[in-house]
């Protein structure tokens, strides 16, 4: 049996929402790199802004991309550069099964820190300022953290059908419905990997 071709996606902006005239702009936030790993390659890999077109034709054919908060964020933002329909791809949001389980948001952190033990090794706003500053090595290194982290929630989910997460000073645990995506018949011989 194949590999199912799942991605693990995570991206940073240039700018934040007070630059662009607050939140429901994400479009204008502009992508500074997007961090993949590949679950059909067990690869991880980076994009910055104008190596976009490579990632393209890697997320057209995937039969699941996976994220937290990618519905309401990083599709939104990664749309202008994409030449096809990304939310007609199969997809999984941790934050929406976290929102549908607990009937409020919690933010990656809480979530990384109780199931996983360790946290993310910074926030948006560094990312940022990376950006700002040049820093390319270290934006970097901060989104593939992201999606390791990502990844690693995302497993624990599908093999023990929950997550933890921190509420205030307690460690609770929630139930998380993960159910493997379906192979996309005739997608994949469209685009290789480069």
């Amino acid at each position: 049996m194949t590999q199912l071709k799942k991605i693990v996606l995570d991206l940073e902006t240039q700018k934040e929402f007070a630059e662009v005239g607050g939140r429901g702009k994400n479009h204008l936030l502009k992508v500074s790199v997007c961090g993949i790993y590949d679950y059909s390659t067990d690869r991880y890999f980076i994009f910055e802004e104008n190596e976009l077109s490579k990632l393209s034709p890697i997320l057209q054919t995937a039969d699941q991309i996976i994220g937290f908060n990618i519905i309401d964020f990083d599709f939104e933002v990664l749309r202008p550069y994409l030449n096809f329909d990304i939310f007609a791809v199969p997809y999984f949001d941790i934050l929406q099964e976290v929102e549908k389980a607990l009937g409020h948001r919690i933010n990656l952190e809480s979530i990384a820190q109780a199931t996983l033990g360790t946290g993310k090794s910074g926030s948006g706003k560094e990312a940022i300022l990376y950006f700002k500053n040049k820093r390319m090595d270290l934006l970097k290194k901060y989104c593939l953290d992201d999606v390791k982290i990502t990844k690693q929630i995302y497993d624990y989910a599908l093999k023990n059908k929950k997550l933890l997460y921190k509420d205030f000073f307690k460690t609770k645990e929630m139930p998380i419905k993960v159910s493997e995506p379906q192979p996309r018949m005739g997608v994949h011989h469209q685009a290789a990997l480069f």
